[in-house]
């Protein structure tokens, strides 16, 4: 709704925002991605063994749609909800709810039209309770403290796979509808607990007069121009292109069994194994990158040295075809995507365009986190059998393509501004931003 401005008045007090946060979000992240990095691809190799590298690509791909929209609308539609439960408690609670009943119904059949139309309501609808979530951090959380906060709930995906992986070692011998039954009920009953302890309420709306807007900027209310808002497309595009080599993870289990010839309970167990360690990585970098970029006022160096590090790991995978050299990549790949992923967010925190639309906004940077989760298996077809003619077999070419999207990221990072420098607000708008469509420097 154009000409809409609020002012949030509800504050939750940090520690308990925070532990709030990280129980809904991280159960909610347990539901999608146990299936996103293991679930899925061996529902489809159960109902298609034959083919299932390309149906699971269809189903993938069509959830990369509906994750592509979920973040951004649900973010809109968060902004503007304005009801005494709250504007995110209201979709931190119906997002996941509909989302694990997508999951459920996965679970129970064996149809894989009915397996894609379930995906793309599970990734919908997670995307929403996603979008409430992260929010949260730009309402509630002052400037000086987003790093440290950022650099917790960084951490809240890679235990929530861990977990995932390890609650799924231990029933290896479950049946299927078991499996997605449980991870169903974990993914509502987090985001239930912590609508106890988030405070949220309604918001002070302001409707401006009517007046003829130029089709420009209704555009803009959709997404923030890059000419006047440069710093945020940069961030967009540096988020995405890194997200989509470290999305090379996802792909580990169908590796495993294609390239390395495990058995589904050999899978199961290796892939746990890696998460754990690389959850451990992943923690030290998190919580210590918030800390140290917001004690040092710099975030740019740490996002180049986290990109490094990814790429590095990247490599491995792509030369070295050994399970304890994918342990070691994948602990190294923790180290730096821990790092990169509570400074970016404490980054996006710092130069969302419009205070009023921060979920929007915020939405539209985790569509550039949760899109390569889809894409990466939709195009690992491609990308697989692009060195041979007849399927399977490049690997190698899979992970140096994915390296590539990382090199590409690294480069997207240089025109982000740094701490103390100025970045072009809505309200606010300060001067000295790159532009992203003219050489120099944009005045706004």
């Amino acid at each position: 709704m154009a000409g809409v401005k609020g002012k949030d008045p509800v504050r939750t007090p940090l520690g308990r925002l925070t532990f709030g946060i990280m129980v809904g979000y991280g159960c909610m992240m347990l539901a999608l991605m146990t299936p996103a990095t293991l679930l899925l691809t061996f529902k489809m190799i159960e109902i298609d063994p034959n083919g299932y590298t390309s149906s699971y690509g269809l189903v993938a791909g069509v959830g990369a749609f509906f994750a592509l929209i979920g973040n951004p609308l649900g973010g809109a539609i968060s902004d503007r909800t304005n009801i005494s439960f709250g504007r995110r408690r209201t979709w931190i609670l119906i997002g996941p709810f509909i989302g694990c009943a997508a999951l459920l119904l996965i679970g129970m059949t064996s149809s894989i039209w009915l397996i894609m139309i379930g995906w793309a309501v599970a990734q919908l609808f997670f995307n929403f309770g996603m979008a409430a979530y992260t929010a949260l951090i730009p309402d509630q959380v002052k400037e000086e403290r987003q790093g440290t906060v950022s650099g917790m709930l960084g951490l809240v995906m890679p235990v929530a796979i861990a977990v995932g992986m390890v609650i799924m070692t231990f029933m290896t011998d479950a049946s299927s509808l078991t499996k997605w039954a449980l991870i169903s009920a974990i993914g509502i009953v987090g985001p239930i607990l912590s609508l106890f302890l988030i405070q949220d309420g309604k918001v002070e709306i302001v409707r401006k007069k009517k007046e003829a807007i130029p089709f420009s900027e209704k555009l803009s209310k959709i997404y923030p121009s890059p000419r006047r808002f440069p710093a945020f497309t940069w961030a967009v595009v540096s988020k995405f292109l890194l997200m989509m080599g470290y999305c090379s993870s996802l792909y580990l289990t169908v590796m495993l069994v294609n390239r390395m010839g495990y058995t589904e309970a050999q899978a199961t167990a290796s892939v746990a194994t890696v998460n754990i360690i690389s959850m451990i990585a992943m923690a030290v970098t998190s919580i210590f990158g918030g800390m140290l970029s917001d004690k040092f006022r710099k975030q740019k160096p740490f996002l180049y040295m986290s990109a490094l590090i990814m790429v590095l790991a990247t490599l491995v995978f792509a030369f070295i075809p050994n399970y304890y050299a994918f342990v070691i990549a994948s602990a190294v790949l923790g180290l730096g995507f821990g790092c990169f992923s509570a400074v970016d967010m404490a980054l996006v925190a710092r130069i969302l365009p419009r205070k009023e639309d921060s979920a929007k906004d915020f939405g539209i940077m985790n569509v550039a986190n949760a899109l390569p989760q889809s894409i990466v298996p939709a195009i690992a077809p491609f990308l697989l059998s692009s060195g041979t003619m007849t399927g399977i077999g490049s690997w190698t070419f899979f992970y140096l393509a994915l390296a590539a999207f990382m090199v590409l990221g690294m480069i997207s990072i240089k025109p982000l501004p740094e701490i103390g420098e100025p970045v072009a607000t809505e309200g606010g708008a300060e001067t000295g931003i790159p532009d992203i469509t003219t050489p120099g420097m944009h005045h706004t």
